[in-house]
């Protein structure tokens, strides 16, 4: 089975021996992508809320580049910060998946990179 990278500037790069996502036979294996805007390399958004929505577009740039969207995922792992953020955070992810919402897993950790409050990370399929 041939792998493709996939990268796009539309992301943020990796901050360490990784790829954004990887193609391997139809499935894409997006890695954990934490809220940091692109353009300026930081995170901006201090709430859960705004770094849902960063996390969320960051992962609809990675999809678009495999030429795929949100339709195409089928799981997802959630890490929060804290648990309590839980709700805001569903309130956010439900905006991207309007219908046939992925298998999805959630878990509170005791830190994330950069101070983020959320990471997420996906996996995708496109037959």
């Amino acid at each position: 089975m041939m792998k493709q990278i996939i990268s796009t500037s539309q992301a943020p790069a990796a901050i360490g021996p990784y790829s954004q996502a990887i193609m391997a036979g139809g499935f894409l294996y997006a890695s954990g992508q934490i809220p940091i805007v692109p353009q300026s390399g930081v995170i901006e958004a201090t709430d859960i809320q705004g770094q849902t929505h960063q996390v969320m577009r960051n992962m609809g740039a990675i999809l678009s580049a495999a030429g795929m969207d949100y339709s195409h995922v089928i799981k997802t792992t959630v890490f929060i910060a804290d648990m309590a953020d839980f709700a805001v955070v569903n309130e956010v992810y439900a905006q991207y998946f309007k219908e046939q919402a992925p298998a999805r897993s959630c878990v509170a950790v005791k830190s994330l990179p950069k101070g983020a409050l959320i990471e997420i990370e996906m996996v995708a399929y496109k037959g």
